[in-house]
């Protein structure tokens, strides 16, 4: 079933946020050297001149900026400061589900304005991975625990589901991070990822939850505006890196949004549309455990940076940068077509979309062992 909702909500959503983190962007491309915020080539890295770091600003600008406004707007009219009758039917429909949800969205960009700081901390002095994933997980667990924000799977479990979820956040975090190795590669997937997110949520509501998805959703296109806007300065040949403060902050607002989703009616028939977000981040978390293994086999610890990377392996197998980013992109788009179509197909089917998923990782893997096997260094 197809949500009804205006198509004038995908643009009004998404260029707001696209405009100012367009702008922003080249604002931060001129002060960021003068703030020391400046990434320097080195053995482990793939670009060769010195590159203005702080795009996460210009993603987090682009984010505050028009819910903080769009808020604003709810809390009058809301408050009968400013009369509703003017608003579209669509809007004043979800006006109370929105001024009701303010507080979530706002505990939200607070917990990720903390991880962008952090991340910027990092991007200009240096920080060990022990304070970094400490800040993290503290974060994600006051989520979890004051907010409620974790995954249900259907299992009333609590301690497992709180664990779950913690590591889901801190996890998400990381490999958003650990994607920001190639030019356009970590904003690039960020979108898609949070393009398919908000089609999987606009377009398969639940009986009960049409206001939350409607918020999440739209949530999720302002971040893909603001990814965007960074992308063109991101992109090949880059003029400016998100850094730490951009990868923390992008990937704790998507952690979040697949956590308080709901994809499926508790005892409907389609609970198994619950691994949308699983299917969707295939790619990052691929990335993610396949570097962490590699590391650990070769007895370094999981933290150390090197060229390990799914993009760096598919380098490996002979592409060019910009032929390896397309390709985790359409890697990405494969298993997020997916996603769109859990909600549709039966028990059978969802297991079939997740074999398919797992089939092309698997091609992947098969592909890179060839390189690897070529590489002593792999």
């Amino acid at each position: 079933m197809i949500h009804d909702f205006p198509l004038w909500f995908l643009p009004a959503t998404i260029l707001p946020s696209l405009t100012i983190s367009f702008v922003i962007g080249f604002a931060v491309r001129y002060w960021a050297p003068r703030w020391g915020l400046v990434d320097h080539p080195a053995e482990r890295k793939v670009h060769v001149t010195p590159t203005p770091m702080g795009g996460g600003l210009a993603i987090w600008i682009a984010v505050i900026l028009p819910l903080g406004l769009g808020q604003a707007m709810v809390a009058l009219l809301h408050s009968g400061l400013i009369p509703v009758g003017w608003l579209p039917e669509f809007i004043a429909v979800h006006l109370a589900g929105l001024h009701y949800r303010s507080g979530s969205l706002w505990w939200l960009l607070t917990a990720a304005t903390i991880l962008m700081l952090v991340g910027l901390v990092d991007d200009r002095w240096g920080l060990g991975w022990k304070p970094r994933l400490a800040i993290q997980t503290l974060i994600a667990v006051a989520c979890v625990v004051w907010q409620g924000w974790r995954l249900t799977l259907f299992l009333d479990v609590p301690m497992l589901t709180w664990t779950l979820s913690v590591i889901w956040i801190v996890g998400l975090i990381n490999s958003f991070n650990m994607l920001d190795n190639m030019d356009g590669l970590s904003s690039g997937i960020a979108a898609i990822a949070s393009a398919f997110l908000a089609a999987v949520l606009l377009t398969t509501p639940t009986s009960n939850a049409a206001g939350p998805q409607l918020f999440i959703g739209g949530f999720l296109l302002v971040l893909v505006g603001a990814l965007l806007g960074f992308l063109w300065h991101n992109r090949p040949v880059a003029r400016l890196f998100m850094g730490d403060a951009g990868s923390y902050f992008v990937g704790f607002c998507v952690a979040v949004c697949t956590l308080t989703a709901t994809y499926a009616d508790y005892g409907g028939q389609a609970q198994h549309a619950v691994l949308a977000p699983l299917v969707v981040m295939a790619v990052p978390l691929y990335d993610t455990v396949t570097v962490i293994w590699i590391r650990i086999r070769q007895g370094r610890s999981p933290f150390h940076p090197d060229k390990n990377h799914f993009s760096h392996r598919l380098v490996q197998l002979g592409l060019t940068k910009g032929q390896a980013v397309l390709t985790i992109y359409l890697t990405t788009v494969t298993c997020g077509l997916g996603a769109l179509l859990l909600r549709q197909v039966d028990a059978l089917g969802a297991g079939i979309i997740l074999l398919i998923v797992l089939c092309i990782l698997a091609l992947i893997a098969i592909l890179e062992a060839t390189s690897r096997r070529r590489s002593p260094d792999s």
